[in-house]
Parts: structure tokens; sequence; C-alpha cells
């Protein structure tokens, strides 16, 4: 009987502290090593994994930590450390599967919001347009990143003789691109680097297209962007070549006003380069809508000629950049800038191409499915 009791002690002892490493968060296979004498580290990752609770604001922090790693959506991370047990790094391999899967599902949703990139130099610029589908995620550090890389990329890519190149998603999708982002880094495809972000910000991301400007004669490439969150990265551009036949001209004078010039057609979105590359059927077409107007008026016929005219001139100054009223100094128009600027630099001065561009535009939203701006204003 004594013996008996003498034994009963150390296992009730034994059973004592198995429900305290229980109550500590300690399985009992672990429980079973510290009896044995074999040292096991109980660091912070062991418990994380092997705990069958955690405390919520160390649940919290995870998240946080996960969130600040891969800027997926807070319901992605939490799904991913629920489904991983909380172990943080098999929660990220988790989401970069998870996210991909996804972008995969809502490609087919309708991205109209992003940002266009430029990148130049003083001959050349390229613009690209990068979609997604709210403008919050336009916002973010590594959509802005990408969108950026991207327009350097396609300033590098660019085949020689080529002055006006538009181009679309196979132009660039295929090639290789380096990235150094801390949630974007190593070396891609550029489809590749567009899923991948798509997966991180759970929205449909779409390269859609972009342009290169460029000139080879004694001449700049100037550019303006509006709704400009940073340098290079805006919601409307508008790029310009201005060209000097004289090629010992300083360019300096050009930059300026071309910049300004640059400005005016993000603000006037001109069709045409001049009157002479207005199209005979796109006249034809604007004569005969404004001779039905006229003879509404009940006019002579003498009249209704001189009104037709009258409003074709009209016409000419609201789609011809040459013809256009200055937006910094409506008492003159772009003709009369080209020929004082002409005369400060002592050589002929000429718009060698131009285009204005401007996210969205053509895309048919669901809420507003009405016209939109054309895709593209370039001289002919």
């Amino acid at each position: 009987m004594a013996w008996g009791q003498g034994v009963r002690k150390p296992v009730l002892g034994l059973l004592f502290r198995a429900q305290q490493q229980a109550a500590r968060g300690y399985s009992s296979s672990s429980f079973q090593t510290r009896v044995l004498g074999t040292h096991v580290p109980q660091n912070d990752m062991f418990h994380r994994r092997f705990s069958s609770q955690m405390s919520s604001s160390e649940q919290m922090n995870l998240i946080k930590q996960l969130r600040e790693r891969t800027s997926a959506p807070i319901k992605d991370v939490k799904a991913s450390l629920v489904s991983c047990n909380w172990d943080i790094e098999a929660a990220q391999k988790d989401l970069r599967k998870r996210g991909v899967v996804l972008a995969a599902k809502k490609s087919s949703r309708t991205a109209a919001e992003g940002l266009l990139a430029i990148a130049q130099d003083e001959k050349r610029a390229a613009v690209i347009e990068l979609n997604c589908e709210t403008d919050f995620v336009a916002r973010n550090d590594v959509f802005q990143y990408l969108a950026s890389s991207m327009a350097k990329m396609a300033l590098s890519a660019q085949g020689p003789g080529q002055l006006f190149l538009p181009f679309g998603p196979e132009y660039l999708e295929n090639m290789s691109i380096k990235l150094d982002h801390p949630k974007l880094s190593g070396e891609t495809t550029v489809l590749s680097a567009v899923t991948e972000v798509a997966a991180m910000v759970g929205e449909n991301v779409k390269f859609r297209r972009g342009f290169i400007l460029s000139t080879t004669a004694h001449g700049v490439v100037s550019s303006y962007l509006h709704t400009c969150p940073q340098p290079g990265l805006g919601r409307i551009a508008g790029l310009v070549a201005l060209e000097a036949e004289d090629s010992s001209v300083s360019l300096d004078a050009l930059k300026t006003v071309g910049s300004s010039i640059a400005m005016h057609i993000v603000a006037t979105k001109p069709l045409f380069l001049s009157k002479e590359l207005v199209s005979a059927a796109a006249v034809e077409n604007e004569r005969e809508i404004l001779r039905t107007q006229a003879e509404s008026s009940g006019k002579s016929q003498m009249a209704m000629d001189k009104m037709v005219e009258g409003r074709l001139r009209k016409y000419f100054e609201e789609v011809v950049l040459m013809e256009q009223k200055y937006v910094l100094n409506d008492s003159t128009n772009i003709k009369a800038v080209l020929n004082d600027l002409s005369k400060e630099v002592g050589s002929k001065v000429t718009i060698g191409n131009f285009f204005r561009m401007q996210v969205g535009e053509g895309i048919e939203r669901p809420e507003a499915a009405d016209g939109s701006e054309p895709i593209a204003h370039a001289a002919a």
C-alpha cells in the first residue's frame, strides 16, 4: 500500500505537468520529448505552427506583416494564414498560387481605370497604358512601379526608323523585364509581371496599348501629363515633336514651347495637324451636316452658303491643331506660336507629329456605355 502511494505521487505530478504544458500550447509530442530529456527550442514560429490557439493581437500582427509583404486584399491574406495554420511563409506561397488563379478568373472584368506612363529622352518618348478596375489600385505603388518599368522597356525596345509606332499587348508581353521592387523583383516576362500584380491587388490588371513618338531631325519630343500622381505617370498625355530646319539651332526654346503645346494638346483634343491633312470625306461630311442645319433657318441660298462656310472655319479651329486658339493666349493660334518661335531661333520650326492619349478611352464602361474619346489623335 505504501509502495502504491509512493508511485502515485510522481504519476500525479507528471499528469499535473502535462496539463500545465497543454495550457501553454505545447502538443503532447513536444511534452513527451521534454520529459525524456531532449531539449526542443520553443521559438515563436514553432509556437505559431503547433499552437491550437493564438491571441487576436498576434493574428492581426501576422495579417499586417503578410499584407505589407504582398499587397493582397486583407480577406485573402487572412484566408491563406488560416489555411496554413498561421505559418506566414507558407501563407505567402499559398497567396501567390491563389492570386494567379483569382487573376485569371477576373480577367474578363472591365478594367477602364489605371495610368499612363511615359519614358523619354530628347529625341523619343514612349507611352503605355496599364489598366485596372478602380482608381484605388491605380494609386498602389506596385501598380505604378510596373507601369513606369514597362514604359522604360518600351522605349528601349523601339526599332530604328519608326517615327510614330502604335503597339498593342503582343508587342511587349513576351519580352523579359527586370524588376527591382520590395514586393516585385526578379526577371520575368511582362505578361507574368502583369499577372503577378493582378494577383497582389485583387483586380483585373491589363496592359492595353502604347505609342512611341520619335524625331530624326534636329528637334525635340516634348510631353505633358495631366492628373499626375508622380513624375512620369498620369491619366491624360500629350506629346509633340518640334523640328528646326537649321541643325545648329539651340533646342532650349523648342523644349519650352514644346511643353506648352503638349499641354495645349491635352486641353483641346486636336484630331489633325493641318487643314490639308483633313480628309475630303471628313470635310464633305461636316459640310453636309452644316448645310442641313442652315436649311432650317429659312434664309436665302446665299446667306445659307455663308453660314456653312463660316461654321466650317469654326470646325477647323476646333479639330485642327495649327488652327486652334492657343490655350495660354487665346488671341493667337498655334500657327502663329510656331511662326514666333521660328523668328526667335532664326530657323523655321515645324511640328513633325503629335498625339493625345487618355486612360480608358474607347472602353465601354458598364455604368456609362455612351460615347468616349478617340483612341489617339496623331497627325497623319
